[in-house]
């Protein structure tokens, strides 16, 4: 079915369409879900007797009404001049984007997705908002029908009436790198692990406190914890410690094997990066190389004692800052640091951003990142004094503290070493940080303003933050404890005119 435009560009009929009505089967799965501890609360606190709940069984009918009226109330269209998706019962939300805006394509399917043959398009539109604004979802097209709408809107050579008319020709692609699977030997050292354990202990917190069920009573629980309090402090320690290690050692490993598995980069014919991975959960994410202003890579401090590193992009319409995971900006997971070089090489079109000699910040900044890492390590050792004369704790505990200003010492001077700016082949390059090290090179083409920013300490030593607007990625690129003199003859320098026609108005 084609649609009509009117002379102002509007539909001249409805041309309204629905999701896939298969969509009915996952919408109240995933909302159950989401409301698994409240309604066990409700179940529980309203339970007697052994009976169940009428609460409980009320609260699970509304979450299941709520997730049915979403796609009864949302219809989207697509004409050959914008995209239009139309959602909300007591508030109707139409939201609408040019086709010429689109940057973007994200296609993700999880497993009740592939079981049905579905997958949710985020289409990007020009904005990297960390919430998510600017981006139109489409929860719930057929598999095929995602995939051509992705093909249509990044390589459309002609106008767009209708989703499943579109029938574009085979792309021609290059493969610019896969998953290796000797790889996944860098996931114990992501730690992302970690979050994987303050997601589960929320989660135990949530089932505690609004489920009612008071997991510390539970068998296993309950026998662990009267085991560790016959035993020492020092053993207990040593257990946990190691029981941690493990856990976040294995949790990382599945979760790098899971977002990860089948990874492939490409680059095609129309003029787009390709991004597929995931092995449960498939993703798929289309970048418009015209639209990819940088490249950077991030060295996470336990991945550069291994030599790994990950390359992400800099570019707009991606929802950036949600980690490596599950952001959209990844072009190569974790792996040896050459193959990373390699990449974002390949897709720049130029190795010289990434190993070009650094402009040193001099000696006030190396006094700086000293000064700071030290005194930070001298808060936390009082803090720790405090705890432990309130409480009555084992002097032990704070005496073991005092070797953290000794170590701030190596961590401010390895900070100051990771300091640096560049300008390559038309590429401003960043550096900083050193319990993630990144590496940032953002084209001169995308930068849209700089900022200088000086704190009283900073201006002290004579030091600024010079500061790279972008519409790409984070949407700004820092350049930390710079000489003043130096930020604003290297801004001009990237830049010519946009910063000394401010000093023209002064």
């Amino acid at each position: 079915m084609s649609t009509a435009l009117s002379e102002t560009g509007v539909a001249a009929d409805t041309g309204w369409r629905r999701l896939s009505p298969r969509m009915l089967l996952v919408h109240p799965i995933i909302e159950l879900g989401r409301f698994v501890p409240a309604l066990l609360g409700l179940f529980v606190a309203g339970s007697g007797g052994g009976g169940w709940s009428v609460a409980g069984f009320v609260g699970a009918g509304v979450v299941v009404a709520f997730a049915l009226l979403r796609w009864v109330m949302t219809r989207y269209r697509i004409t050959p001049e914008q995209i239009q998706l139309r959602r909300g019962l007591l508030r109707r939300t139409t939201i609408a984007a040019p086709i010429d805006r689109v940057r973007t394509v994200d296609v993700t399917a999880h497993l009740l997705h592939r079981v049905l043959g579905l997958a949710k398009v985020v289409i990007g539109t020009g904005t990297s908002d960390r919430k998510g604004r600017g981006r139109l979802v489409l929860d719930g097209l057929g598999a095929d029908a995602a995939s051509r709408l992705r093909a249509e809107l990044l390589h459309r050579g002609q106008h767009l009436d209708t989703v499943d008319a579109v029938t574009p020709s085979a792309p021609v692609e290059y493969e610019i790198a896969r998953l290796n699977r000797a790889w996944i030997r860098y996931a114990p050292f992501t730690l992302s692990g970690a979050l994987t354990g303050l997601a589960l202990l929320g989660f135990a917190s949530r089932l505690n406190n609004e489920g009612g069920l008071h997991l510390s009573r539970l068998g296993p629980l309950r026998a662990l914890g009267d085991q560790l309090r016959r035993t020492s402090l020092g053993l207990d320690i040593a257990v946990i410690v190691v029981f941690v290690v493990v856990f976040v050692a294995v949790a990382s490993t599945i979760g790098y094997v899971l977002a990860f598995w089948n990874f492939r980069l490409t680059r095609h014919s129309g003029g787009t990066l390709h991004v597929t991975r995931g092995l449960i959960t498939s993703r798929a994410t289309s970048i418009e190389q015209r639209r990819l202003h940088g490249a950077e890579i991030s060295e996470a401090l336990l991945l550069r004692c291994v030599g790994a590193a990950r390359c992400l992009s800099i570019a707009t319409g991606l929802r950036v800052g949600r980690g490596a995971e599950r952001g959209g900006e990844l072009l190569l997971p974790p792996a040896p640091r050459a193959e990373v070089l390699r990449v974002a090489a390949d897709v720049l079109g130029t190795a010289t951003p990434f190993v070009v000699p650094l402009r040193s910040h001099g000696p006030a900044a190396r006094r700086r990142r000293l000064t700071r890492a030290i005194l930070g390590a001298m808060v936390v050792v009082g803090l720790d004094g405090a705890l432990c004369w309130l409480t009555h704790a084992s002097p032990y505990v704070w005496i073991a503290s005092l070797v953290l200003p000794i170590a701030a010492v190596p961590l401010g001077m390895d900070r100051y070493r990771s300091l640096g700016h560049a300008l390559a082949d038309g590429f401003v390059v960043a550096c900083f940080g050193s319990l993630i090290r990144r590496r940032s090179a953002l084209s001169c083409d995308g930068i849209i303003g700089w900022n200088l920013k000086s704190t009283y300490f900073q201006r002290r030593l004579g030091l600024t933050t010079l500061t790279a607007t972008t519409a790409a990625g984070k949407q700004h690129y820092d350049i930390y404890d710079v000489a003043e003199t130096d930020a604003v003859g290297f801004a001009e320098q990237a830049v010519p005119g946009l910063i000394s026609q401010f000093g023209r108005h002064r």
